[in-house]
């Protein structure tokens, strides 16, 4: 039996929210289809509206405030993911795609994700393949092959609950290969990563060099610090 930790990324701004409704569809669903097959769920919600007065400084100076690293925190340990985004003007909601813009590139590598988003008509159904699965590949993350979308009118159509049935079958399936977790053990190394990022101690800096001593005011070490230096013998 696994302990699957589930984060539930929700960028519903009304309450009640059709948004955190449809997410919390899908979050049921993948509870309920991995308790049958053993596991138990532990679920965590960032609901991103909570989130607004740190958001300014997060875009601005990528400091965090408290709120920001419980979230972070969240999604470093999730196994799986379920998104959900508004979307206004055919586009996702601007607060949604900030929260990812703020976040390290590297921190979502692998790890399987439910998309999801909800509109007045069924004229942005598009969207969620268009422009959030983009999105989530650029975060290389391991998007489920069923996308939800959710207008007006589909709340009360049986095809959105076999939609929802799929695509939780489809996380728990992802979670349960444990892919996320033998992508970082086996092949982080192989990734490109950004500078400060998820990436670790492959990218850490000698700040002992001359190059990083120079840099912030030092001055070079002397020769007879130099363990390579050939005029020690």
């Amino acid at each position: 039996m696994t302990d699957f930790r589930l984060v539930v990324v929700s960028a519903g701004v009304s309450d009640p929210s059709s948004t955190r409704l449809l997410a919390d569809r899908a979050t049921q669903r993948v509870s309920s289809l991995a308790e049958k097959r053993g596991h138990t769920v532990t679920t965590t919600v960032i609901d991103l509206r909570e989130l607004l007065p740190e958001l300014p400084a997060a875009m601005s100076s990528q400091l965090l405030g408290p709120r920001f690293t419980r979230a972070v925190d969240a999604l470093v340990r999730a196994d799986g993911l379920v998104v959900a985004s508004p979307v206004y003007k055919a586009g996702l909601s601007g607060l949604f795609t900030s929260f990812f813009q703020v976040i390290d590139n590297d921190l979502l590598i692998g790890k399987p994700v439910i998309l999801g988003a909800t509109a007045g008509t069924a004229r942005h159904a598009l969207v969620v393949d268009e422009e959030m699965r983009a999105l989530f590949a650029y975060l290389r993350t391991l998007p489920v092959p069923t996308s939800l979308f959710a207008s007006t009118e589909d709340w009360t159509d049986k095809a959105l609950g076999a939609r929802i049935e799929r695509a939780g079958r489809e996380l728990v399936l992802l979670m349960e290969s444990g892919f996320a977790r033998a992508v970082r053990d086996e092949s982080w190394d192989s990734y490109q990563h950004s500078y400060g990022s998820a990436g670790g101690t492959e990218l850490d800096i000698d700040l002992s060099s001359d190059m990083m001593r120079l840099a912030t005011g030092g001055s070079l070490r002397d020769s007879d610090d130099d363990p390579f230096d050939p005029r020690r013998a």
